[in-house]
């Protein structure tokens, strides 16, 4: 609507300028080399706008003529960056298909055509690594670091390539390389972070989050510094008490669940008589977190307490989380502790007609202590050789028996408190029972275990009514990082020996303490 309104203002003032020159007629007269031109103020005017046409419609001719080879090249030009843009577009589309020779045609075509384009570099690169030409893609790669546009692009090329060689130090260099330019770069901030953990570099691995930290996401950056503090509250544990302290307490701020810190700030304020600050930490961790560690903690918060106090201490926090199996088994330990048989098989009744091994194992233990009934404490280990498995710390495959910061594979925060074969997605125990057993044929039992109870069957689960029966997922074969502690297995010298001897007889007499009795039991 504005344009219409200026232009009408535009054209009514040039209609008011016409009007105004031929109600003022005038006549304009020119004399040159003895000529004498007379003529009108409105003919001279359209004269003179007529000459400038005819001069600015020449000037055009004669500058098109002058700028004519420049245009031709430019067209020229123009027609073959098209044909490298489409070289290109066909190669990334090849690539992206997975047609290797479309893409190397297309990638040498583009050179060609286009030489020195970061997309011809880059289709280059791409290509030769279909191709398995590394030498060739890192050469690409190379090209684009040396460029500005496409620096980080090189770099980040260079790495891959290093890393698929396994050299960890070009690859570390090319890393920080690309830091220096971009510190938020996520890539590059990782590797680096990633360098410093596996040189138990703590320190070092902080600055590095602290650079990528406009990468990361709020939570996961209070994750990974709260790990990172945790690891060097660890390392700093015997050399500098009080920063290992300020270290943990300021990992349990960022992330409260995190167990290893908990326990460690728990331990920490305990030393030095905070028990209450320590208490609370530990209560909000396990409240989050329920874990045998942060229980084990909080019964010693104060030290010097009698067996029956920490008892107490443990129903009060176990209180926090009912139905938790690791509040029930922490409730018995402090009661077997503290002689409480009672309270201690009270805790366990709903577990102990599907016990995990760490139920069995202080089942037995309560019944050494209590009654000193070896045949029940030998079925109670029968059971717990048996049972399912309860979490551990694991990653990647490995089982550790204590948390670290760092996986096996260099992965920050790999480990996790879980079932070591929940991942392979079972629903039902690793080691089934069936009627295999009840044929078997049933040996005569020690003279000196004549009088031991016979334990009562376990039953078997009862199967689902469906119509046609699951099957299982297939599954690869897993190969145990530890044996079991109870298989010393066969002596590799004498094997055929070994197969033949009877296994060495229980002894008459018990071993005085309780637990050397139950390892006489598996000797």
């Amino acid at each position: 609507m504005i344009r219409v309104v200026l232009f009408l203002v535009a054209v009514a003032a040039v209609a008011v300028g016409f009007v105004w020159f031929a109600d003022r007629p005038g006549d304009v007269v020119i004399t040159w080399m003895g000529y004498r031109t007379e003529t009108s103020l409105m003919v001279a005017a359209l004269a003179v706008a007529a000459l400038i046409l005819v001069v600015m419609f020449v000037w055009a001719i004669i500058r098109g003529i002058l700028r004519s080879p420049e245009q031709v090249s430019l067209f020229f030009r123009h027609r073959r960056a098209m044909k490298g843009y489409l070289a290109i577009s066909r190669g990334l589309i090849a690539i992206g298909a997975g047609d290797m020779r479309v893409a190397r045609k297309s990638a040498d075509e583009a050179a060609r055509l286009s030489p020195g384009e970061p997309l011809a570099l880059l289709l280059a690169a791409q290509s030769a690594q279909m191709a398995g030409d590394r030498g060739t893609a890192e050469q690409a790669f190379r090209a684009m670091s040396t460029r500005a546009d496409t620096k980080l692009l090189g770099l980040r090329g260079l790495y891959i390539e290093a890393q698929r060689r396994n050299d960890m130090h070009a690859a570390r260099l090319v890393a920080q390389e690309a830091v220096k330019i971009q510190p938020s770069l996520t890539w590059a901030g990782q590797a680096v972070l990633d360098d410093h953990c596996a040189a138990t570099d703590w320190a070092g691995a902080l600055v590095a989050l602290d650079q990528m930290k406009s990468g990361l996401e709020k939570t996961d950056y209070r994750r990974k510094r709260a790990v990172l503090l945790t690891a060097r509250a660890l390392a700093l544990e015997e050399i500098d008490r009080d920063a290992s302290r300020a270290a943990v307490l300021e990992a349990v701020k960022l992330a409260p669940d995190l167990v290893p810190a908990a326990a460690l700030a728990g331990r920490r304020l305990a030393e030095n008589g905070e028990a209450r600050k320590a208490g609370k930490i530990l209560t909000t961790a396990w409240k989050l977190n329920p874990h045998p560690d942060l229980a084990e903690t909080y019964a010693n918060v104060k030290f010097g307490d009698t067996a029956r106090v920490r008892l107490t201490r443990m129903q009060t926090l176990a209180e926090k989380t009912p139905g938790q199996l690791e509040a029930a088994l922490a409730v018995s330990r402090a009661a077997l502790d503290a002689q409480e048989f009672g309270v201690a098989r009270t805790a366990l009744a709903p577990y102990v007609s599907a016990p995990t091994q760490r139920v069995a194992t202080l089942m037995a233990q309560i019944e050494d202590a209590e009654h000193g009934d070896q045949g029940r404490v030998r079925e109670w280990l029968s059971r717990a050789m048996r049972a399912s498995s309860d979490p551990v710390w694991t990653a990647d495959g490995v089982v550790s028996d204590r948390w670290l910061p760092v996986s096996p594979n260099g992965r920050l925060d790999g480990y996790q408190w879980k079932m070591p074969l929940a991942e392979l997605g079972f629903d039902r125990p690793v080691i089934e029972f069936t009627n295999a057993s009840a044929a078997a044929p049933v040996e005569p039992a020690a003279p000196e275990l004549a009088a031991d109870p016979v334990p009562e069957p376990i039953p078997e689960p009862p199967l689902r009514k469906s119509a046609k029966a699951p099957k299982p997922k297939p599954v690869e074969a897993i190969i145990p990082l530890v044996h079991a502690p109870d298989d010393p297995g066969l002596d590799s010298g004498n094997l055929e020996s070994g197969l033949d001897r009877d296994p060495v007889p229980e002894t008459t007499t018990p071993p005085k303490g309780a637990w050397q009795r139950l390892q006489q039991l598996f000797r």
